[in-house]
């Protein structure tokens, strides 16, 4: 399903700070994976997950999306096979749309763009009975405003709005990070269920060792752009969260 075959990433080309970020990296995840990357500040987790959606260009190395050639690909053009969540829950809606004109957009999303989003009442029952599953009271709440939800309510809709469409491919970038700690187990168990009903492939950066140990069939350890431990399987589930916290 994703494929990085000998990628390389420099930033601060020609200058004095010039830093490779991943240095020669080759991995591939399988269709309906759930793999946690893990691994110190600077170690590449999120340069990589950039490196997949499109939003940073590899300087060497080939990046395969479904079997095709996305290394040239921007993100809008990656967006097709990819859904993503953000750290900060301020990012993945539109703040001054209602929640069900920011559902509607998600649908659209990739589809050639229109004139009119088209809600009809099929639509909103159908979102409606998405939402209910939250047990947040947002489906109720059809058409307010997204910037009045509060960052836990932001992040569920962001999750149930990259199930809208076709997309194949979940990208998690530390997505419980800015939320409390109840709200963050229930973002993490709406992720996994959604995940699981979808079949989607998803690879998870997070620096919560607790999420890592529970969740995913895959942990991979970054250090300084490289992959240092990947486990999978039954060697993923006998981990321990004290083995991981030693590997820091």
């Amino acid at each position: 399903m994703i494929q990085l075959e000998n990628i390389t990433i420099e930033v601060n080309q020609r200058q004095a700070n010039q830093q490779t970020i991943l240095n020669k990296l080759s991995v591939a995840f399988e269709a309906q994976s759930f793999t946690i990357i893990v691994g110190a500040n600077g170690s590449g987790k999120s340069t990589l997950l950039n490196a997949i959606a499109g939003n940073i260009f590899c300087k060497e190395g080939k990046i395969l999306l479904e079997g095709n050639d996305a290394t040239p690909l921007p993100d809008y053009k990656r967006s097709k096979w990819i859904a993503r969540v953000f750290q900060n829950p301020l990012e993945g809606t539109a703040p001054s749309l209602t929640i069900i004109e920011n559902c509607r957009l998600a649908a659209l999303r990739t589809q050639k763009k229109q004139l009119k989003i088209g809600i009809t009442k099929s639509f909103e029952n159908k979102i409606k009975s998405q939402l209910a599953s939250l047990e947040m009271g947002l489906e109720n709440k059809l058409n307010t405003l997204v910037g009045n939800l509060s960052g836990g309510q932001r992040q569920a809709l962001t999750l149930v709005m990259s199930v809208l469409d076709n997309c194949k491919i979940l990208l998690l970038d530390e997505p419980t990070a800015a939320l409390d700690p109840k709200t963050a187990n229930t973002i993490m168990q709406l992720s996994d269920k959604l995940i699981k009903e979808h079949e989607l492939t998803a690879v998870m950066v997070t620096h919560n060792l607790k999420d890592a140990h529970a969740f995913g069939n895959r942990i991979i350890h970054l250090q300084e752009g490289k992959i240092v431990k990947d486990l999978q399987g039954e060697a993923k589930k006998q981990l321990t969260s004290e083995a991981i916290f030693n590997w820091f």
